[in-house]
Formats: structure tokens, sequence, C-alpha cells
């Protein structure tokens, strides 16, 4: 899946950018808030880490605006602002969770975790299709209990055709919840992931639908692509 991690401060960005990127997300950075601002607007995202001291504009200006203009992302607030009344300012102008600093990046991630899957509307923890299960914890995948090694790409691929089962998710959708803002996005290569999870978990695991995109065969639901 993919992040906003919107923080001025170096050091911290630096540091949940590694954290996030272990845990197997595809993760861009903002440093003010216009650069913030122009990526949400513009790119798509699985949840956002709001800083609310940025400069330019700052977290709560932005966190207004988004959720005025129609943008449901989730957002983490992490800040230095840890009264008790500044946690609610910042719940009641549209976060979804609010974290302190200090903070553990262990933290973090669950946090992150929790958003992601509350917004796909999964209420345990570790995802599930046919045998195919998904830990996002451990970035761990089995297939009748049995480890599968996966790539980071592939392990992104899965987990969002996992998170949106029931969906087709569009090639579109899929390429760029796989890719960085910074990474070269070659539509081509979800083709190969999509054949090496195959070969990996089971050559009927991931149905495609042609024209559209795919999705993991046994999910029911709409034939509605997630465009």
């Amino acid at each position: 899946m993919r992040v906003l991690v919107a923080e001025d401060e170096r050091a911290l960005a630096d540091q949940l950018d590694t954290a996030l990127g272990r845990a197997g997300y595809a993760v861009d950075r903002a440093a003010d808030g216009p650069s913030a601002d122009l990526l949400v607007r513009t790119e798509r995202y699985d949840a956002i880490l709001l800083d609310l001291g940025l400069p330019g504009v700052d977290g709560l200006t932005l966190l207004r605006t988004w959720r005025d203009a129609g943008i449901v992302v989730p957002v983490l607030v992490l800040t230095a602002r840890g009264s008790w009344t500044e946690r609610v300012l910042g719940i009641d102008s549209g976060a979804d969770d609010y974290l302190s600093k200090p903070y553990r990046l262990e933290e973090v991630l669950a946090r992150v975790r929790a958003l992601i899957r509350r917004a796909h509307g999964h209420a345990h923890p570790e995802l599930q299709s046919g045998e195919v299960r998904l830990d996002p914890r451990h970035t761990r995948v089995t297939v009748r209990g049995v480890d599968v090694t996966l790539t980071s790409h592939e392990y992104r691929t899965l987990a969002c055709l996992m998170h949106h089962a029931g969906r087709v998710v569009s090639r579109h959708a899929l390429v760029e919840h796989i890719y960085a803002q910074d990474r070269d996005r070659d539509s081509n290569t979800l083709e190969v992931f999509v054949a090496r999870l195959r070969r990996k978990l089971g050559a009927s695991v991931i149905e495609t639908v042609r024209g559209v995109g795919y999705r993991m065969a046994d999910a029911p639901g709409s034939p509605e692509p997630d465009a």
C-alpha cells in the first residue's frame, strides 16, 4: 500500500520512511504544506501521516481543506502538540487518529495498519482470500499455512488486491498504489508481478478481468472496478 509522510523534520521523516518501507509500504514525502497539498490532490494514498507544524500551510488547515474537498484518505496526525484540547481539535478537523511526539515507530505502524484496515472494512488484523493469508503486521504471506517469499512489489500488489477483496482493481489503480511518486511507473511490469504471484500462490488465485484489471478470484462482490 502507499502512504504519504508530511513531516518537515528531516530526521523524523527519514525514520518514518525507513520503517514504513521495511513494513512493505511505498512511501512519498513532503516537507511543507504546499507540497503535501499538491501530492494529496494529484496522487493516490492509502494513508497520510501528517505533522501539524508544517511550514507554508499548517497541518490543521490542510486537513480541513482536504475534508471540505471530499478527500477521505485516512489521516494519522503526528505532532508535538499533545494537550487534550489540541487532540480534540485535530480529530474534529478530520483526523482519523492522533499520536503525540515522541512516539515509538512500532505504534505508528500499528495505527497505520488499523487505519487502512478500517478504511477497507476489515475487522481482523489478517487478510484472507481462500487459502492465502496476509499478515500486515509481519509482512508475511502464507498459502495453506506455508510461508511464501515475495518481493516488495509482489507484496504490495497482493496487499492492494486483498484489501480490495470483492472488487476489481484497475491496472491504473494498482500501479499507483504499488509505486512511490518518484519511481518509474511501468505498467507493463504489473503483468510480471501478477504472473509471479500466480506461480507462487496458485494459478487461479488472481482473476484477470479483461480490459479492466484484476481481483482475488474467490472474493465475492461487485464486478465494478476500483478505478
